[in-house]
C-alpha cells in the first residue's frame, strides 16, 4: 500500500506541561504508515496516539524533548530491583491492542485515583475515544502488554514495536496496587521486551525539565536526549544530555 502523508498545525493553546508557555503542535495522518516510516518519524521527536503522528512545534519552548534509553547498557537500580521481586507473581500477555469492559473499567479507576491525588481533568471515558486513540492505526507495530494478578487485570501498557526501537505510548494500572510501584515496573519490562527483540532504544516520549511528574524518566539510564526538531530528510543528533535531579 502506498503511504499517503497529511499534515497540519494544530491552535495555539496552553501548555498542559508548562502553563506559563503556549504549546503549537504539527499533526501528520500517514495512510499505510510502514514501520520503517515510523521509526524515521520516531527518531526526528514524532509520538503516534492512533492513527495520529504528533510533534511540539512551539515556537518561544523547546522544553519537549525526546527520551531514549539505551537498552544494551541499562542496569536497574537497587529499587527498581526491588520493583521487579515484588512483581513477580504478575502474569503477562502480549497482543495487539484491544478494548473491553476491562480494560476501560481499570482506565476509569486509574484517572479518578489521579484526579483525586494529582489534581488530572477528569473526563468521562468513551469506549470509542479509547479505541481512537489506542486501538486504531496499529498496523503490524501496535502491541499492548496485559499483565495479572491471577486472572485480575491490574496493569496495561501499551507500546510500539519497531525495526530499531520500542515506544512507550501509554501506561494505566489498578490504584489499589500502587504499591508494587506498576509505573517503574510497567517501563522495566518494556526495556526487557526490548531486549529479547534486539532493538536498542526504548522511547519514553517527552521529558520536559520544568515539569515535576515527568522527570520520572530520567531515571533511566543511560538515556539519550534528541537536539532540536529535525526534518524527515535532515540526520538526527542524539545526545546525553544534561543530568536533572530525580
Amino acid at each position: 500500500m502506498r503511504e499517503v502523508i497529511r499534515e497540519q498545525l494544530g491552535e495555539e493553546e496552553t501548555c498542559s506541561y508548562l502553563p506559563e508557555q503556549r504549546s503549537l503542535t504539527r499533526y501528520r495522518i500517514v495512510e499505510g504508515c510502514t514501520p520503517e516510516t515510523y521509526q524515521r518519524m520516531l527518531e526526528r521527536g514524532w509520538r503516534r496516539f492512533g492513527p495520529l503522528f504528533f510533534r511540539p512545534m512551539c515556537v518561544a519552548c523547546q522544553e519537549c524533548r525526546s527520551l531514549r534509553v539505551e537498552v544494551d547498557s541499562f542496569e536497574p537500580n537497587r529499587s527498581m530491583r526491588r520493583t521487579l521481586k515484588r512483581n513477580e507473581d504478575l502474569r503477562v500477555i502480549v497482543q495487539q491492542p484491544t478494548v473491553t469492559r476491562e480494560h476501560m473499567q481499570l482506565y476509569d479507576r486509574y484517572h479518578a485515583d489521579m484526579a483525586g491525588r494529582k489534581g488530572w481533568t477528569l473526563r468521562q471515558s468513551d469506549p470509542i475515544d479509547y479505541l481512537l486513540t489506542f486501538v486504531e492505526g496499529h498496523r503490524t507495530f501496535g502491541h499492548e502488554m496485559l499483565f495479572f494478578v491471577e486472572r485480575r487485570l491490574v496493569l496495561v501498557t501499551l507500546v510500539d514495536i519497531l525495526p530499531r526501537a520500542i515506544s512507550a505510548v501509554y501506561t494505566y494500572y489498578d490504584p489499589d496496587e500502587r504499591q508494587r510501584s506498576l509505573g517503574v515496573y510497567s517501563i522495566l519490562r518494556q526495556i526487557e521486551l526490548a531486549r529479547s527483540r534486539q532493538v536498542p532504544y526504548l522511547y519514553l516520549g517527552y521529558r520536559v525539565e520544568g515539569n515535576a511528574s515527568m522527570r520520572y524518566k530520567a531515571r533511566y539510564r543511560p538515556h539519550q536526549l534528541l537536539e532540536g526538531r529535525p526534518e524527515f530528510n535532515e540526520q538526527p543528533v542524539w545526545s546525553a544530555g544534561p543530568e536533572i535531579a530525580v
